[in-house]
């Protein structure tokens, strides 16, 4: 009789096992063919992850802590552990320390910074460990398009110029600006980025039109002008922040300003992860 109960709760996990496996199995493959973009809730920081069509994961900036582990294991499928591309906008704390911990949990492909300078531990961490781990880096220092596969790509509108090796007073201008067009849809990823690197993206007359905004650093006052939204011309915009954070972001004006444009609002702190999926 005790073998046979012991066989009984065998069985019972087994069967409850298969079970999770057969609908995290079926929800990937349904998933598979979709494109998802998440703003990851990370608090106060950035985290960005996109799942393309064909299946590549990317990853723009990790956040300020381990929490990006939390938020990874909810999009991803317990078997799966590559990011195939991570990206880190520039080398402020609340964007780089979550992706130290993305990088001893995950197989991470390749990487794409700017190779600004900053004496920040986390940081050196970072690139130590890149190193460490022999992963592919690539210094951003010009446009260019990253391939995602049919009808997806990734293009880097800014930095222009290099900032290899070079410590800026202001590292938020020097964030990494991108436009992900994927089956139509186009989302732009702004980083931290002022508005100095707005003005200089105004005046190449990039194209910057997109149906979904990343609203830049944490809609602040020094991002986000006008005009800058009136060329975009978002129907929605993301504002990625931490619930009653020390900086007041966002900033009533910044609100105010995306309200009289009638762009929908979506923020980490009231709304959780922000997702699309199409």
């Amino acid at each position: 009789m005790q073998k046979l109960h012991k066989i009984l709760i065998i069985f019972g996990i087994v069967l409850i096992l298969s079970g999770v496996f057969y609908f995290a199995f079926n929800r990937a493959l349904a998933d598979s063919s979709s494109l998802e973009v998440s703003f990851l809730n990370v608090g106060q920081g950035d985290a960005i992850l996109i799942e393309t069509p064909e299946g590549q994961n990317i990853l723009i900036d990790g956040g300020p802590d381990k929490k990006v582990i939390d938020c990874l294991s909810e999009e991803f499928p317990f078997w799966d552990r590559t990011i195939d591309l991570m990206i880190l906008t520039h080398p402020h704390d609340d964007h780089v320390r979550g992706l130290i911990d993305v990088l001893q949990r995950y197989n991470v492909k390749k990487v794409l910074y700017t190779g600004a300078e900053d004496g920040a531990a986390a940081y050196n961490a970072w690139k130590n460990l890149i190193k460490e781990l022999a992963i592919p880096l690539v210094i951003i220092d010009r446009p260019q398009i990253v391939n995602l596969g049919k009808n997806c790509f990734l293009d880097i509108l800014y930095p222009r110029t290099s900032f290899l090796g070079k410590e800026e007073k202001n590292l938020n201008n020097t964030s990494i600006v991108s436009k992900l067009d994927c089956r139509g849809r186009k989302f732009l990823f702004t980083g931290d980025a002022e508005a100095e690197v707005e003005r200089e993206l105004l005046e190449e007359k990039t194209d910057l039109r997109a149906d979904i905004l990343k609203i830049g650093h944490h809609g602040s006052n020094n991002a986000s002008s006008e005009y800058f939204l009136q060329i975009i011309s978002p129907k929605e915009a993301v504002i990625q922040v931490g619930a009653e954070n020390d900086f007041g972001h966002p900033t009533l004006r910044i609100l105010r300003r995306l309200e009289k444009m009638n762009i929908s609002i979506f923020r980490n702190d009231k709304d959780g992860t922000v997702r699309f999926v199409y």
